[in-house]
Formats: C-alpha cells, sequence, structure tokens
C-alpha cells in the first residue's frame, strides 16, 4: 500500500514537470558559491531552498514572530516533522522526522552549533536535555537525501540549532515578558567585534507556576537558567591566509515539579488539569555545561579547514513515582493508570483518595550523570570551471559518550493526601551502571553543479565500540563483587546520492540515501536499517511558492526501545520491529495576498503532512510496549495527518499573526482500523496569536495568546495516562534594542 502511494505521486509530479508552463519568467535559481561554516547545515533560506533534499530554515524573523519558548510550536511549521508533546511547554519534547520513531527524540541527529547535543548520542540518546529554542538565532532541519554529512542518525535526518553569534558591530537586547500561570522570561544579550575581537554574552531564565493543579495544591511548574559566552580572536582581515578561534561556554540549569503520572481516562475527561497526590514530591533538577573550541583556517576563498573540540556534561535526577506495592504485589503506574478498575485499591492510595501503609510508595531517584565529549574536522575545497562547480567536503570525528546511571528508590505512605517517607533507599541500590560508546566517523562529499544540474553523491563511514558495565544493585561502592560486561560493535558504510535541477521559476530535486541508527550495547544485536527515496518540487511565481515532496523510507530493522518515557522499564534496551515501511506527502504554499502594495504585507503559510506507515511482519514486542504486532498494523505515536496554516498582517509599525495547527489522532499501540478508546489520542486544533507594536526602533511591545480557543486536548497517554495541551494564556512583554 504504502509503495502505491510514492510511486503514483512520483508519476503525477512527474507528468507536471514535464508539462511545465512556458509562460513563467525569471531567471533559474543558482547556488550561491560559497564555503558554508561548519556550523551550520545551510546557513540561509537561499541555501535550503537550493539543497539537493528537503530541507527548511527556520530564519530570526520566524523565530521571533510568535517569541515561543516551546520548541514543539516551533517545529510544528515544518512539513514532515511529528511531535508530540508531554509538559505544555516544551521542557522535553518528542520529535520525529519522517515517521522515525519520535520517542524523546532519540532517533534524529540533533545539533547546536554543528556539535552533537543530546546527552550521550551514542550510548543513551534519549533527549532528557534539549537546548531552549528562545535563545537560538535560527534553526535548520534536514530531512532529505544527501544527508549522510550528519550522523549517526541518518533516516529521518537533523535538527541543527544555531546559537546566537557574535555580532559585528555593538548591540544589546532585553526582552522581558509575564502572564498566565506567573509565567516569567527574561532575556538578555549584548555583544560587540573590533578587527581582530568579538564576544557575545547571553542570559535567558524562563519559569512559571505551571497550569495543573495538585490535589494538595503546590506547584506543578519549572525554573530554567541559560547562560551562554563567545569569544572571538581573528586575523586581520586582509590577511594571505586568515584564522579564527572562537571559545563558546554554556551553563544551563532546571528545576521542574514535572511528573511521569498523567491522568486515568475518566479523570481527565472530568478535571484534565488535575495532578494526581501520588506526584506531589516528583521533581526533575538538571544541570548542563558545554564547553566548545572552534579553529577555522581559510587559506583562500576556495579552501576552508574548520576544528572544533567540545564537551558536553549534563547531570539530572528525576524523582519521580514508579510503581505501588500492596500485599506484597508491585504494580507500575502506566498500568495502574490505563486499568485503574483492575487496580482499583491502588488508584486509590495513587490519587490521594485512600491511605496506606508505609512503603507504598516507591519514588525512585532516576540518577544519572553524563558526558559527550570529542574532536570533528571538516575539509572544504570548491572551484569553478567555465560552465561548472564542483565542492568537496571531507569530514573526521571521534567522539566519546558515557552514561552513568546511579539511582535509588524511596518509599511513602499516603496519609491524607500527604506523602510521607518511611524508608529512605541507599544510593546505588536501583539501577548501577556505565554505558559508554567509542565511535568514530567520516564523511566525504561532493556537489558537482553543471548549468542548471547539481548532483550530490557522498558516503558516510561509521565505526563504533558500545559497552556497558552493570555493577548492579548489592554494589554500590562499584567494587566488582557482581560486575557483568556487554560489549556490541558496529561497522558501516552509509551511502546517499541527491540531485537537483533548476528549470525558470521550478527546481526539481530527489534522492536516495541510506538510514542508519546505532543499535544498544546488547551483544550481537544489529543496527536500524533503511533504504530511503524522495522525490519533490520547489516552484515560485509572482507572490507564489511552495515545495512539494513525496518520500518512502523502507526499513530492513526498525528498532524500538524500552524507555519509561513511553510506558516502559526504562532499560533502554532495543528490540528488533522487522520491516517496516513509512511513505508520505509533504507540502509547503506561500502567498502573500498583498503582493502590490506598498504599506502591507498579509503572507499566508500552509503546510501539511500526510505519513503512512506500516508493519511488513507479525511479532511481540519486549515488555508489550507496542502491543501484539500484526502484518499491516500502523506505528504507533505517528499521526497520518498534520496541518499547520500561519497568517499575517505586517506594517512599519505592527505585525500581527494567526498559527493554527491541527494534529491528527494517531494511536498509542500498533493496529490498525478504528483506535480503540483506550489506545487513542485524538485529534486537535490550536490556535496562537502573536501581536507586536514598534514603538520605535528600539522599542516593542509584545503580546501572545496561546490556544486563543482555549481548546482542551490530549497530548499523549505515557509516560503513564493522558496529559493536557496548554490551555488558553495570555503573555504581554516589552523589547529593548540598542
Amino acid at each position: 500500500m504504502t509503495r502505491q502511494y510514492f510511486f503514483l505521486f512520483f508519476s503525477i509530479t512527474t507528468s507536471i514537470f514535464c508539462q511545465q508552463d512556458t509562460t513563467l519568467t525569471g531567471t533559474p535559481v543558482r547556488l550561491n558559491e560559497v564555503v558554508l561554516e561548519a556550523k551550520v547545515i545551510f546557513g540561509s533560506k537561499f541555501v535550503a531552498r537550493n539543497r539537493t533534499g528537503s530541507s527548511y530554515y527556520i530564519s530570526p524573523e520566524e523565530i521571533k514572530r510568535f517569541n515561543y519558548t516551546d520548541i514543539n510550536r516551533t517545529l510544528r511549521a515544518v512539513p514532515g516533522v511529528n511531535v508530540y508533546e508531554e509538559d505544555g511547554f516544551g521542557l522535553r519534547p518528542n520529535i520525529s522526522l519522517r515517521g522515525t520513531s519520535p520517542e524523546r527524540s532519540a532517533k534524529i541527529t540533533l545539533m547546536e552549533d554543528g556539535v552533537l547535543i543530546a546527552p550521550a548520542p551514542y550510548s543513551a540518546p534519549a533527549a532528557y536535555y534539549f537546548p531552549t529554542i528562545a535563545r537560538m538565532q535560527a534553526v535548520e532541519i534536514l530531512k532529505g537525501s544527501s544527508q549522510v554529512q550528519f550522523g549517526p542518525f541518518t533516516t529521518g535526518g537533523a535538527i541543527n540549532m544555531i546559537s546566537t553569534e557574535v555580532p559585528d558591530n555593538f548591540g544589546a537586547l532585553l526582552n522581558a515578558s509575564y502572564g498566565s500561570f506567573k509565567s516569567g522570561r527574561l532575556h538578555a544579550q549584548f555583544g560587540d567585534s573590533r578587527k581582530n575581537f568579538g564576544y557575545a554574552i547571553e542570559y535567558l531564565n524562563y519559569n512559571s507556576n505551571g497550569f495543573k493543579e495538585l490535589d494538595n495544591g503546590g506547584d506543578t511548574g519549572f525554573d530554567k537558567n541559560d547562560l551562554v559566552a563567545k569569544f572571538k580572536v581573528n586575523t586581520n582581515p586582509e590577511s594571505k591566509v586568515r584564522q579564527a578561534l572562537e571559545f563558546k561556554f554554556q551553563y544551563a540549569d532546571e528545576t521542574s515539579d514535572e511528573t511521569y503520572l498523567g491522568l486515568t481516562q475518566d479523570d481527565f475527561e472530568t478535571t484534565p488539569f488535575r495532578r494526581y497526590a501520588g506526584s506531589q514530591v516528583d521533581q526533575m533538577n538538571t544541570e548542563h555545561t558545554q564547553f566548545m573550541l572552534t579553529h577555522t583556517l581559510d587559506f583562500s576563498d576556495y579552501f576552508r579547514i574548520t576544528t572544533v573540540g567540545y564537551r558536553n556534561n549534563f547531570k539530572r535526577n528525576w524523582y519521580k513515582l514508579d510503581y505501588l506495592t500492596l500485599n506484597g504485589q508491585r504494580e507500575g503506574i502506566a498500568d495502574i493508570l490505563e486499568f485503574p478498575n483492575v487496580f482499583e485499591d491502588y488508584y486509590l492510595v495513587v490519587s490521594g483518595a485512600a491511605n496506606s501503609n508505609a512503603d507504598v510508595l516507591s519514588v525512585k531517584n532516576n540518577n544519572r550523570e553524563y558526558l559527550s565529549t570529542g574532536i570533528q574536522t571538516k575539509f572544504d575545497l570548491h572551484w569553478t570551471g567555465e560552465r561548472t562547480f564542483h565542492d568537496v567536503e571531507i569530514g573526521l570525528r571521534y567522539h566519546f559518550d558515557e552514561e552513568d546511571r546511579f539511582q535509588w528508590l524511596d518509599d511513602y505512605a499516603m496519609t491524607n493526601r500527604q506523602m510521607l517517607l518511611t524508608t529512605e533507599g541507599i544510593p546505588g541500590t536501583d539501577a548501577n551502571r556505565i554505558s559508554d560508546a567509542r565511535a568514530f566517523a567520516a564523511f566525504t562529499m561532493y556537489k558537482f553543479k553543471y548549468d542548471n544540474f547539481t548532483l550530490t553523491p557522498g558516503l558516510r563511514y561509521e565505526n563504533m565500540t558500545l559497552t556497558r558495565d552493570n555493577f548492579g544493585g548489592n554494589d554500590p561502592g562499584r567494587t566488582g563483587t557482581d560486575l557483568s560486561s556487554r560489549e556490541n560493535q558496529v561497522d558501516i558504510f552509509i551511502p546517499g546520492i541527491g540531485f537537483n535541477y533548476n528549470f525558470q521559476k521550478i527546481s526539481v530535486f530527489g534522492g536516495i540515501h541510506k538510514g542508519f541508527s546505532p543499535p544498544s550495547n546488547q551483544e550481537g544485536q544489529l543496527p536500524e536499517e533503511s533504504v530511503n527515496y524522495e522525490f519533490g518540487s520547489r516552484f515560485g511565481y509572482g507572490g507564489f511558492s511552495g515545495e512539494l515532496v513525496g518520500f518512502f523510507n523502507d526499513f530492513s530493522n526498525l528498532l524500538g526501545s524500552d524507555l519509561a518515557a513511553t510506558g516502559g522499564t526504562g532499560s533502554l534496551e532495543q528490540f528488533n520491529a522487522g520491516e517496516v515501511n513509512v511513505a508520505g506527502l509533504e507540502v509547503l504554499l506561500n502567498y502573500n495576498l498583498l503582493s502590490n502594495s506598498k504599506n502591507f504585507r498579509l503572507p499566508v503559510t500552509l503546510g501539511y503532512t500526510l505519513t503512512n506507515t506500516e508493519f511488513l511482519n507479525s511479532f511481540g514486542s519486549d515488555d508489550d510496549l507496542w502491543g501484539e504486532v500484526n502484518a499491516g498494523d500502523e506505528l504507533p505515536y505517528i499521526p497520518k495527518h498534520q496541518l499547520n496554516t500561519t497568517v499575517g498582517l505586517e506594517h512599519s509599525k505592527f505585525e500581527l499573526n494567526l498559527n493554527g495547527r491541527y494534529n491528527g489522532e494517531f494511536r498509542t499501540m500498533a493496529g490498525n482500523g478504528p483506535i480503540p478508546t483506550e489506545e487513542l489520542v485524538p485529534s486537535n486544533f490550536v490556535l496562537d496569536f502573536a501581536g507586536k507594536y514598534f514603538y520605535n526602533e528600539n522599542i516593542s511591545l509584545m503580546l501572545n495568546v496561546l490556544n486563543v480557543l482555549d481548546e482542551t486536548y490530549a497530548v499523549a497517554r505515557v509516560p503513564a495516562g493522558l496529559r493536557p495541551g496548554h490551555p488558553f494564556g495570555v503573555y504581554a512583554g516589552i523589547a529593548l534594542r540598542y
């Protein structure tokens, strides 16, 4: 079925392109013949529109338009991006590109300034840390072919967030806002450049009391801090060989009263913003630091070498209710909320409706420390012929990352809706293990351009050794008395090729590449592999422009992961899901309804994504994470339909913008046909508004309204129970610029 969708689209679009309207006028779109910085994928909308593969560049203007702090809301305008929310504020997003598993964004390559940013990208890629979008200058999304430059995850694509760069001239910004749920934001930055030195300093605080209501009172919000400092020295611009050295330091911390505990179906329908008393002590505490040193060596305008050394440290302890034990029988919170009638006694304690004896509620200290460090270099050489352009990129990276789990359980009693600590756990007696990965990656990409035709063949190589040392719950001192170890090795080549041809006002692009995701450290486990195809067109005429893309991902070995975030045990063990097909259609249309006006712009943007998924074999997933899977079933967590539209009214003195997002229903267990109620996350439509008034060039006033229609909707049934999206909220602020 999915193959037929793809090839039908291929035939239709080919027919359209062959019957090109000869009345279109204008010059062909041509690529800039420049060497891109190593920290960017595209660097501009122009380069993104001309890449041999589906791509999108969220510009600084687009980020500022809605002034979002939630990455989910920022990305939803991009076709081919699937997200499901968890907390309503975007603290821990679940992002999928073209049907990859979205859980904790663990199946896509996440980067900040061209450097892997997930806590442990190879050994534990679940993104419990995610950079704050409010401090980003731009976001780049690469979904299509010719993406072998970026890994280790090459199936769905890569997302690169570009932090605020060192400015060319002195500038300063102060952005402050306050609104619903006692939510506040303070964002300050300043920087300058001289002939041989530049700097940028940035601080962001974002906090809220939260929109959920604990049964026994208390905050359900968060407090986040972010500090970034960049210092750059460089040779004289007129030097024959130009060099630059940039040091970046980033620090972030978070305290959030977040929980894995959602609501039962009945409770969500009556009190969707309720938080059970059993979640009152749940809290996430994190701390993240990044050090980056980037050296750029320009031998000429045609040859550049960029080398980056990086070190990311992340530590977190998510203190949260894990399970209950009554009469010697232990039950996890996911099962209790899914089957409250079966586990009624447990449910009454979790909800605070019944008291309990000592040591009934077990709260886990999910204490982990992560390290991600390495060095990478990229050689970029290009030259031109009479009608040709050639660009060769060679990249090398040595990387090491590690996840250190040192966890324990505290036991509580429930008394009059208050949780009382009855037994304090011993650190290291729950999970006590270290997983690490050593990886060498290399790629080469050749871009050949002849007149209006561009071809980009490339090859990536990944070699990794994944290990785990498990000290066991009886050895918190890690003496090695009960040590068990295991190791898995992977050695793989990942090819890809893409093309682009520019007609007048229209271009055709496409390609094929190998999809890859690393396995776990289970000995002998095979990686996830697929063959991915895409074919599409970009077009523009007058004030109308757009993109139409069809894609087909043919998985020969899809891997699922046992994540607590999806109702699993949290072991991170992966399991083989076999052959799966994912096919889809992405549409992006832009039009300015007031193209003839000198004083006003009325831009309208429409984005649509169709995603069809299908298992080709039957199996029982480990721990029933996806249920009993039969051939023909659909993948869970992926909606079939997504639609996003933005309408704006722009003037030199003000901006008004409306954004509407329709997210189709999706299932939480593999299946086909109508989705059972207990496995359904219904569709929703959410409308946001943003307004700005420019008092003068230095002062602007802002108003944001989230969920204008005040729709009450569910965003997920994981980690445990139904969870609501952000309700109606109003936020006002002021921005001062110099």
